[in-house]
């Protein structure tokens, strides 16, 4: 086995609260970001090698993204159709399936593949180079795996109704979304991956689009039978969600989270202690709809006030911030000067 390199060993002492020798942070780029800035922005990532881990001195300016994110119409592997309108940007989903009921009846569950399929490969290959370059092998399932996927297939407005009246044939698709998605990981932990990487925007900017009675009724017995699989095999479990999360929090950690990632825009910094410090670490996403009208200064500010909120002495925290085609390359060196100054 490949020994650890210092940003992974560093990685895991501050989500185990083991007093790391820094705050753990990155900057997130998008597609669509690289397409604008070019060469000036891959001189900031050489400038603070830090918080780019994955470059390895080779980008790839016109890569839109994964299939989502490339202008036009596609359709994903559950027949849902996505439209998109700006490279490098990701798409929505126009097309539901199951927008009537009655396709439920004739409707095929995506099936695992089988052991010999090339996919299967792929993830063994690059468990083998994450690990090879001292990093954890990291798997995970695509963005929206369960609740998004709920509404991608049913069509939002029909999904708000169905929870509404506990329309007992959302049940049943949730199970068939949860059936994939566990043998999915299953698969991956069998294959070596030592963290599990699931994202679901959960949250509006203000609330839950459901209550939390209603998540804890549809979405968490999903996320606490995936999650556990994972703990029994010594997997770290890492969960994205954007927007308002705090009234389910704590219905997260007894899921099984043990890295929850969510927006300081959409949720009370305080309240994210309270609920948070000593419980599960936090990966912060820092204000990205603040990125790009803030000053510099502004930012340094937003950046301490996290930290100091957080008083991560024994861990607990890392730092996400993502940067969009619209944050200005002065505000991307600024948040990289930050992360040095106080990570």
């Amino acid at each position: 086995m490949s020994e650890l390199n210092c940003y992974t060993i560093n990685y895991l002492k501050a989500a185990r609260w083991e007093k790391p020798d820094w705050i753990p942070a990155q900057v997130s780029l998008l597609p669509a970001t690289w397409r604008k800035y070019r060469e000036d922005l891959e001189a900031i990532v050489k400038n603070h090698p830090r918080f780019f881990p994955w470059y390895s001195g080779k980008v790839d300016y016109d890569y839109a993204g994964p299939p989502s994110y490339r202008k036009g119409t596609y359709v994903d592997h559950w027949h849902c159709v996505w439209e998109n309108v700006e490279e490098g940007l990701e798409g929505m989903v126009v097309g539901h399936p199951l927008l009537d009921w009655e396709a439920l009846e004739e409707f095929q569950p995506l099936a695992i593949p089988p052991d010999d399929d090339p996919i299967w490969d792929q993830y063994r290959r690059s468990f083998q180079a994450q690990k090879e370059r001292g990093n954890l092998a990291t798997g995970g399932m695509e963005h929206g795996f369960i609740y998004m996927r709920l509404y991608y297939l049913r069509g939002f407005e029909n999904f708000m109704l169905d929870v509404a009246m506990r329309d007992p044939r959302l049940t049943r698709l949730r199970d068939m979304i949860l059936e994939y998605n566990l043998g999915m990981v299953k698969k991956q932990l069998q294959l070596g991956a030592e963290q599990m990487s699931f994202g679901d925007d959960l949250g509006t900017q203000t609330s839950l689009p459901i209550s939390p009675k209603d998540c804890r009724f549809y979405i968490m017995p999903a996320y606490a039978a995936i999650f556990g699989v994972c703990r029994e095999a010594g997997a770290i479990v890492r969960l994205h969600s954007d927007g308002h999360i705090l009234p389910i929090i704590e219905d997260l950690v007894e899921c099984g989270v043990d890295i929850i990632n969510p927006q300081i825009g959409a949720n009370d910094l305080q309240t994210l202690v309270k609920l948070c410090k000593n419980r599960v670490c936090v990966d912060l996403d820092l204000n990205r709809q603040f990125f790009p009208f803030a000053t510099p200064a502004q930012i340094r500010d937003h950046v301490k006030k996290a930290i100091d909120a957080f008083s991560p002495d024994d861990g607990g925290l890392m730092l996400t911030a993502e940067c969009a085609p619209d944050v200005p390359l002065e505000n991307i060196v600024a948040i990289c000067e930050a992360f040095e100054e106080y990570t």
